[in-house]
């Protein structure tokens, strides 16, 4: 049988006064999990953009809508899902922000900036309504230290 990561799950109204307070979360389990304060940083950063959208852009600021923050992990990844219950979107819609048209517009950058921080993402409906935004970020190795294997 299949051991299930330890989970850690925030549930938030659609207002923006509890970004903070996600990304506060995150930085305290990336910790946990033994990420370091600048790798933390990012991951935070990764969904601080994937809340604010969630509240924005799916939920439309519905303070009766939450946004639902899971966050899974083992010793070497931490796993953070971000939830909405919009309508969803088409992520070919989204404009590229780095398309020299798109440079001065400021649409398309949180998915960007989430895509910069972490080693995966993925876009998915959510059943009942809703997009859910998947992220992976895995712990680097460290400069010069060398695997097990190397030794």
């Amino acid at each position: 049988m299949q051991q299930r990561k330890p989970t850690v799950g925030l549930t938030i109204a659609s207002d923006f006064h509890f970004v903070e307070l996600a990304e506060i979360v995150t930085k305290h389990v990336a910790a946990l999990v033994g990420f370091d304060e600048d790798a933390a940083g990012w991951i935070s950063m990764a969904v601080r953009e994937a809340v604010i959208n969630a509240i924005k852009h799916g939920n439309k600021q519905d303070r009766n809508k939450l946004v639902e923050i899971e966050f899974s992990f083992n010793a070497d990844t931490i796993t953070i899902k971000v939830m909405d219950r919009g309508e969803g979107f088409d992520l070919a819609d989204v404009p590229n922000p780095l398309d020299p048209e798109n440079l001065l517009k400021p649409s398309g950058r949180g998915i960007f900036y989430i895509r910069s921080f972490m080693d995966e993402v993925h876009f998915s409906p959510r059943p009942g309504g809703g997009t859910i935004v998947s992220m992976v970020r895995r712990k680097r190795r460290k400069e010069g230290e060398k695997k097990d294997a190397d030794h």
